[in-house]
């Protein structure tokens, strides 16, 4: 494939602004050729803003009308399983941002209409492409500090009520709150890292303002069969100078955390920083990833990267499932 690769992004919010598009508009070999929101007059200003010659408010008409080569995914959770194999049915492929649907079995249904209609999905899952991750995972897989036994990690931010207003707020539409917000990626990253151990017990326990709304503040363990353990940590009402984000990977022979990235090792029962030194780029880890993410999701679209498909998620969404069950019944959850 030798024409640019052309993109559409349904959905024109936060992620669609900070993320893709301005990772996008730096990539050689890609052109984003129409923004989609069924708020036209906001995805009228974006393209205008990114210089993107087509908006639309439905997707159908993207589909129909844009000739894309592939779409990214930025609309409300509920509604990415069905804009995803709607995509895929029309012959594009998809980039949907995390998760790629609310429930297993939706998951299931994505990955049968990828490989029925022979054209690629991905998930957004950027975090795995930090450099910082994959220097971390480079020595995870050079058995310098020995193979993964745990996973601690827990990013806080802070989101007032005014901004959790809409979908946001209603767990149908979302899924779930500051879990599936936050902690769903670094449950993934951990998972991936650890080479998807089975996961044999769950234990969660929520906070919700309301009863009947999304948790505010969450926290899970998740213990494998291999005794790989994970335990992760979020919060949307986290009130201090900045928000906090850490992930620290412990092996029998050293451990590694990134943000910044920081390497430890045995030597001779002595305690080594190993950390590998070198000039910083001027990005920051949140664009990098972005832009990774798009460089690979490239290369695999032109056939130059044989990806697999993300049958991992449906592990994921199996313990995601699990811990939203321990949290609601107060109980630990067998897998």
């Amino acid at each position: 494939m030798n024409d640019p690769i052309r993109v559409g992004v349904i959905g024109a919010g936060a992620i669609a602004q900070v993320a893709h598009l301005p990772a996008l508009r730096r990539m050689a070999g890609v052109e984003v050729v129409a923004i989609c929101d069924n708020d036209i007059a906001k995805a009228r200003a974006l393209a205008g803003r990114f210089e993107v010659r087509d908006s639309y408010d439905d997707i159908e008409d993207v589909l129909r009308y844009a000739s894309v080569d592939a779409v990214v995914i930025c609309t409300p959770n509920h509604l990415h399983e069905i804009h995803a194999v709607a995509a895929l049915a029309a012959g594009a492929h998809v980039l949907c941002e995390r998760p790629l649907a609310l429930t297993l079995q939706g998951v299931e249904r994505l990955l049968q209409a990828s490989e029925k209609h022979s054209k690629r999905v991905m998930v957004g899952m950027n975090h795995r492409f930090r450099s910082d991750v994959q220097a971390a995972r480079g020595f995870l897989a050079g058995g310098d500090i020995g193979p993964l036994q745990a996973v601690r990690g827990g990013w806080y931010t802070f989101q007032p009520p005014r901004q959790l207003a809409g979908w946001r707020v209603r767990r149908q539409e979302a899924g779930g709150g500051a879990f599936l917000d936050l902690g769903l990626q670094l449950l993934d990253l951990g998972l991936w890292l650890a080479g998807w151990p089975a996961a044999q017990r769950v234990s969660a326990h929520m906070t919700r303002q309301r009863g009947d709304g999304v948790e505010d503040m969450a926290t899970a363990l998740v213990v494998c069969e291999n005794g790989v353990s994970l335990a992760i940590d979020v919060s949307w009402r986290h009130m201090g100078e900045a928000e906090r984000f850490w992930f620290d990977m412990v092996g029998p022979h050293g451990s590694a955390s990134i943000q910044p990235l920081r390497i430890f090792k045995d030597v001779h029962g002595n305690v080594v920083d190993v950390t590998p030194t070198g000039a910083s780029g001027r990005e920051t880890p949140f664009a990098q990833s972005y832009r990774a993410e798009w460089t690979y999701f490239a290369a695999v679209i032109k056939g130059d990267v044989n990806a697999p498909p993300p049958r991992d998620q449906l592990a994921l969404h199996r313990v995601l499932e699990a811990i939203y069950r321990s949290a609601d019944e107060g109980r630990d959850v067998m897998l």
